[in-house]
């Protein structure tokens, strides 16, 4: 063998050396899973919904291979029946739908069963703080049944002590014993529905009873991760409360397995997209993205 040949062979085994690291091995199987595509839906009454936004898609990002697209509708308006719901296949396209929004006053029947039709058809959600209370007055359960729970009411803001109903549970994986919120607002719990599996509660001082504020749940052909924490910014900043959504998400789609670890490629947003920036759509007319 000459010394051209034996520097080429050297060369290959050094590179089947490299790609043998684990990084590098990680790295390889991360390039070939696709991001999961998110929808974000969020707007309406009441929440700081132009910081939660950014708060929620760069947590999350920062954790898992992500694609955002944001859905910033309906202004400060509760009684907003916002466009991209209007859509028959409003969330075409993408693997799951986080819903962040609070518009309570809507009552519309036929508007709320299209939104939850989707879902119950098989999309995947997240439904975060105020998105049970969002539609809780129309005269149809669909909505509910997609959520998971029925509520109508909350109590006065306070600290939470959120116990961990499930520690088996994936989504509970890492979770502490009790976490202690910064600030908080339990929604009183009026209905669990069925396919619901309680993952965290906390105490209601008025109330004086335990409200479920961690679940998850299946309706339809559909999964569902779902927190009624999350009214403050200081409290969706903490790292235990990204790290339960981002781990909800995960579970929605079927990416995390029975120990509470994500697929190989998921756990890691792309490098391509490292900051998690995220495609809006316009806030109040269009579907088109805007860059």
């Amino acid at each position: 063998m000459n010394r051209i040949q034996w520097s080429m062979v050297t060369s290959c085994l050094l590179a089947a050396a490299f790609l043998c690291l684990p990084g590098v091995a990680a790295g390889a199987e991360q390039k070939k899973v696709k991001p999961l595509k998110v929808l974000m839906v969020t707007g309406g009454s009441s929440h700081d919904y132009d910081s939660q936004k950014l708060i929620l898609s760069k947590g999350i990002a920062a954790r898992a291979n992500v694609d955002w697209t944001i859905a910033h509708m309906g202004g400060k308006n509760r009684n907003r029946k916002i466009k991209l719901f209007m859509k028959t296949n409003w969330a075409a396209g993408y693997d799951v739908v986080v819903h962040n929004q609070c518009f309570g006053g809507v009552v519309d029947v036929p508007f709320v069963e299209g939104i939850a039709r989707v879902h119950a058809e098989g999309m995947p959600a997240v439904m975060i703080h105020c998105t049970p209370h969002s539609y809780r007055n129309a005269k149809t359960d669909a909505w509910r049944k997609v959520v998971g729970v029925s509520s109508f009411s909350h109590e006065k803001h306070r600290p939470l002590a959120v116990q961990n109903m499930a520690v088996e549970h994936p989504v509970m994986k890492g979770f502490p014993k009790t976490w202690n919120t910064p600030n908080g607002e339990l929604y009183k719990i009026d209905k669990l529905w069925p396919g619901v599996t309680p993952l965290g509660k906390a105490f209601g001082k008025d109330t004086q009873k335990d409200h479920v504020c961690i679940w998850t749940n299946t309706h339809g052909k559909m999964r569902v991760f779902g927190t009624t924490i999350g009214h403050h910014n200081e409290t969706m900043r903490k790292k235990t409360y990204l790290d339960l959504v981002t781990r909800g998400l995960l579970w929605a789609c079927g990416k995390l397995d029975k120990n509470g670890k994500p697929e190989p490629g998921y756990a890691k947003p792309p490098t391509r997209n490292p900051s998690g920036a995220a495609r809006q759509l316009p806030k109040t007319t269009g579907l088109k993205l805007s860059h």
